[in-house]
């Protein structure tokens, strides 16, 4: 497939999920795939950016989050959050720029992710593994407050919302630098610092 059919396939697509109906619904028509999607059907569909700009409604507290875990976390990821099936979700903070090869970094939330917005939108998308994206809005956010504050990224009693959970400082947040080296089909990445 050329680059200009991957684009057009790219951007009909986009089209189709993004565009008012009677546009969508001639774009299905004209390329013989896809579904019109109505108001409804979109609901459970977002894109959260790291100022939180896309996050939905919702609250949650480490208290309640705490309750979750036990229940829908801890099989997979430890009773202490120290991973298990699942990945280790705490703990590890400088040990990305560690210069000794004998000793693994260990990449958690709290070591390695850069914003926490990126924690809700994964939990939202993918947890709990035996059933993801069944976990309502505010338990995702609960399940948020839960992990930052065993990490003592955010303290126990702060809740989580859209405009809290925005303005967590992580402490990886400065870790990432720009890729200096060209793409050679786009922009630059990013990647994590080594120094």
């Amino acid at each position: 497939m050329s680059i200009t059919t991957r684009l057009r396939l790219t951007l009909t697509i986009a089209l189709v999920i993004a565009a008012p109906s009677s546009l969508a619904q001639r774009a299905v028509k004209a390329y013989g795939f896809g579904t019109v999607l109505d108001e409804q059907e979109l609901v459970n569909f977002y894109s959260s950016s790291p100022d939180g700009g896309g996050l939905p409604d919702g609250k949650g507290t480490a208290g309640t989050g705490s309750q979750l875990y036990a229940e829908k976390c801890a099989a997979c990821h430890g009773d202490q959050l120290q991973g298990g099936l699942g990945d280790r979700l705490i703990g590890g903070r400088g040990t990305l720029v560690n210069n000794d090869p004998t000793k693994k970094p260990i990449k958690t939330v709290e070591s390695y992710w850069p914003y926490a917005t990126t924690l809700w939108d994964y939990i939202k998308r993918a947890m709990p593994f035996n059933a993801p994206g069944s976990l309502n809005n505010d338990e995702v956010y609960a399940l948020c407050a839960y992990i930052l504050a065993e990490g003592k990224v955010i303290e126990p009693n702060v809740r989580l919302d859209k405009a809290t959970l925005s303005k967590v400082r992580m402490p990886n947040r400065d870790g990432f630098v720009s890729d200096p080296r060209p793409e050679k089909f786009g922009s630059r990445s990013s990647r994590a610092s080594t120094h």
